[in-house]
């Protein structure tokens, strides 16, 4: 704990911080809280998300049994060089101050193919493929929402165990320490002001008896 100076200018001084400590507290509580709930919220979107698409790989079984015909392809006819992603579009996202990306949709590069070339799955192999990159792109835009509001939970978290456990406390003992030390210096003077007023009694009556 620093030293702090025992007057009164420093004892107003350290009421003014805690009172500032005290107010700015609770926000860091509920911004916390916030943090905390939307992360679940996220959390438990993402696992969603991973359920549908493990579900969709599952309703393929038949396709994925014929995959590995892909595999007996010329390379500029496998599947994976009809189904490209172009790029992910996203929107830009605030929450509890923390920008945050937000998934708006996945474009893929426009590629011709000839389906006398492919087998008969091939319309829904691509099209599954794209359903499947797309959850891709929405579970990991999510996942960098909970990387960034996980990011600023820590700092959020660390704040409020600061000002919980150390400037609250630090400050309440601070202003506690100049009040026992004003006090006393308060009391010191009134009793050398005793002291001094008995002396000039004494005096005075000295002088009267002379």
């Amino acid at each position: 704990m620093a030293a702090v100076k025992l007057t009164k200018n420093e004892q107003k001084k350290q009421k003014d911080q805690l009172k500032q400590f005290q107010r700015y507290l609770p926000t860091l509580q509920l911004k916390k809280q916030q943090l905390q709930m939307v992360i679940r919220q996220i959390e438990h979107e993402a696992r969603h998300l991973r359920s549908l698409q493990k579900e969709l790989v599952a309703h393929l079984q038949s396709w994925v049994a014929v995959f590995h015909e892909n595999l007996s392809f010329e390379t500029a006819l496998r599947l994976d060089h009809v189904v490209v992603v172009d790029k992910v579009v996203k929107a830009k996202g605030n929450i509890a101050g923390v920008p945050i990306p937000v998934f708006k949709e996945l474009t893929f590069q426009p590629i011709a193919y000839d389906v006398d070339k492919y087998p008969l799955w091939v319309d829904r192999g691509v099209e599954s493929l794209r359903e499947i990159a797309r959850y891709d792109a929405m579970i990991a835009t999510l996942e960098k929402q909970i990387e960034l509001l996980g990011r600023e939970l820590r700092v959020t978290s660390q704040r409020v165990n600061l000002f919980e456990k150390v400037k609250i406390p630090e400050t309440k003992e601070n202003i506690r320490k100049i009040g026992i030390y004003l006090g006393d210096q308060q009391t010191a003077a009134v009793v050398r002001g005793k002291i001094a007023k008995k002396k000039l009694l004494v005096k005075a009556s000295g002088e009267g008896v002379a």
